[in-house]
């Protein structure tokens, strides 16, 4: 694993340009230690997925990010502050995607939108002004319910919403915790389509949590996995699959009988099977190992 890595620091080294800088940190609920150790980095403009199975932290990880809860020990700095001491001016420049919200639900969607960008004004740096409320409905997708009252929105309309709150001021740095749940497809879509620009065109640093191996492979520049309360793998999306899945699952049929091989070696494997049974091979498939299979792989490890 250690090869893997693609952190450039020394254990307890600072990163000074890094948006998000983690050394050494623990959580312990009473005699519970769920972090025990999380080291990461997320540098500016970056897109990185945070993975792991449930209970391994992800959330606590996330809440001490944000500076909603208070770590147990460790170096924690976010845009160069301590998250439970940053001031107003700080969290102007962040923005928040909670897995659910239970408010506002009398507003009309566009008059919320516009009453939160007011929140940012006075602390918005002029290159990056809060976004106008009807680009942002419309960059979200919900252009015909601007009228509408939250509490009459859907539930995808509702997690529309929830992320254009998040991206309402044109944050810095994006904490998106499970930010799809209950999007239809296209709402997922676009929805990637908007993290995309996000990145590419306001250099935002987004960190997302999500069960979906699917999304984290479209979306992620890099992935860490969180198990057993520290990262144990770190790299992009087509590192970590090569690094731990290596084999691949060759198909084909001969004679009517169909058949499946697992190798390490597909093109070796493939071209012994031509040289044994020449033309009688059909339906020939080799399928590569993919994000799931990586990931699987790394957790079953660090479980076993």
């Amino acid at each position: 694993m250690g090869a893997l890595r693609e952190l450039t620091f020394r254990p307890g080294e600072v990163d000074t340009g890094a948006a998000i800088e983690v050394r050494g940190l623990r959580m312990t609920y009473g005699t519970k230690e769920v972090l025990r150790g999380v080291d990461l980095t997320v540098r500016p403009g970056e897109v990185v997925v945070l993975l792991g199975p449930n209970g391994a932290g992800k959330t606590t990880t996330i809440e001490i990010l944000e500076g909603f809860r208070a770590p147990s020990a460790g170096h924690v700095r976010v845009l160069g502050a301590e998250p439970v001491r940053g001031d107003e001016r700080w969290r102007a420049r962040l923005g928040v995607v909670l897995q659910s919200w239970r408010d506002h639900g009398r507003w009309p969607v566009r008059r919320l939108l516009a009453h939160l960008a007011r929140y940012y004004e006075p602390y918005a740096d002029p290159a990056r002004p809060p976004f106008d409320p009807d680009e942002l409905i419309a960059a979200v997708g919900l252009a015909e319910q601007a009228g509408q009252r939250v509490s009459r929105l859907s539930g995808g309309q509702r997690r529309r919403l929830d992320v254009a709150i998040g991206i309402v001021g044109r944050p810095e740095v994006l904490f998106l915790d499970e930010p799809t749940a209950g999007f239809d497809p296209k709402a997922r879509r676009d929805f990637h389509d908007l993290v995309h620009r996000l990145s590419d065109l306001d250099d935002t640093t987004i960190l997302l949590t999500t069960h979906d191996l699917d999304e984290a492979e479209k979306l992620a520049d890099r992935i860490l996995i969180l198990a057993g309360g520290r990262i144990v793998a770190d790299g992009s999306p087509d590192r970590l699959t090569r690094a731990f899945s290596r084999e691949a699952q060759v198909r084909w049929s001969r004679d009517g009988e169909h058949f499946v091989h697992a190798t390490d070696d597909a093109t070796g494997f493939v071209r012994e099977l031509f040289a044994q049974h020449g033309t009688a091979v059909g339906d020939l498939e080799v399928r590569r190992a993919g994000l799931e299979d990586a990931y699987m792989a790394i957790v079953q490890r660090e479980e076993s």
